[in-house]
């Protein structure tokens, strides 16, 4: 059974998340500051956290820098309407999902699968310098080793297995993220492109994710061990 955390500073909106994580299969703790969820990410293996942005004394995006030092596991966003900008320094800051306060909670439970969702398995895929290694999750660009989060690296893979062959942003949403609808989601796939760029242009890879004005996204056919 895959674990979540949830933290939010609400006991209602905790008790709610929890119980429509219960119903699709997650084992659930709780947190209601960002302290406590600390503490139990160091003692305790997640396979997501749920995070509200707007907390007391640590906030969300506090908390998100806190988790992505030491850890890629998934994070989803919970954030009022009005709060667009937390939501993109949220998906900078690594974040992989939000929603949007008032939220249906199956939406979250469902959301919450799909970030989860086994990864790939088995396939060694390499595009020039870039070598992805699906079952261990493990990227390595000219031998040196990228660290990514799940759906950064999901992002890449889905890319990678498609050398020449330009993606759309519906297509990445519905591969990536596990839907076609998701509020904002051309939004959301062109932070998670630029994040992933970002770190790609830290090994000199940045042209490895090219974008397309009006098609989409494409990684470029490089044969193997050809420089990017």
């Amino acid at each position: 059974m895959p674990i979540a955390l949830v933290v939010d500073d609400e006991p209602q909106m905790t008790a709610i998340l929890e119980f429509a994580l219960q119903t699709q299969g997650f084992t659930v703790h709780t947190a209601h500051d960002g302290a406590t969820a600390l503490n139990l990410l160091r003692t305790r293996e997640v396979d997501l956290v749920v995070l509200d942005v707007l907390m007391p004394a640590m906030d969300g995006l506090a908390l998100c820098d806190h988790i992505r030092a030491r850890s890629d596991v998934p994070i989803m966003l919970l954030t009022a309407l009005a709060q667009h900008e937390d939501v993109i320094a949220g998906l900078e800051r690594g974040a992989d999902d939000y929603v949007t306060k008032p939220f249906h909670p199956r939406e979250v439970a469902l959301r919450a699968q799909a970030l989860v969702r086994r990864r790939p398995g088995g396939a060694v895929l390499q595009v020039g310098k870039l070598v992805i290694d699906t079952a261990q999750r493990i990227v390595t660009i000219d031998g040196r080793r990228l660290e990514l989060p799940l759906t950064e690296f999901k992002l890449l893979t889905h890319l990678a297995a498609r050398p020449g062959r330009p993606q759309s942003w519906q297509d990445l949403l519905r591969s990536v993220w596990g839907t076609a609808d998701l509020k904002n989601g051309r939004d959301l796939v062109k932070t998670t492109v630029y994040r992933l760029r970002s770190r790609l242009a830290v090994h000199g890879a940045a042209g490895y994710v090219l974008t397309l004005r009006g098609v989409g996204y494409l990684m470029p056919d490089l044969p193997p061990d050809v420089a990017g």
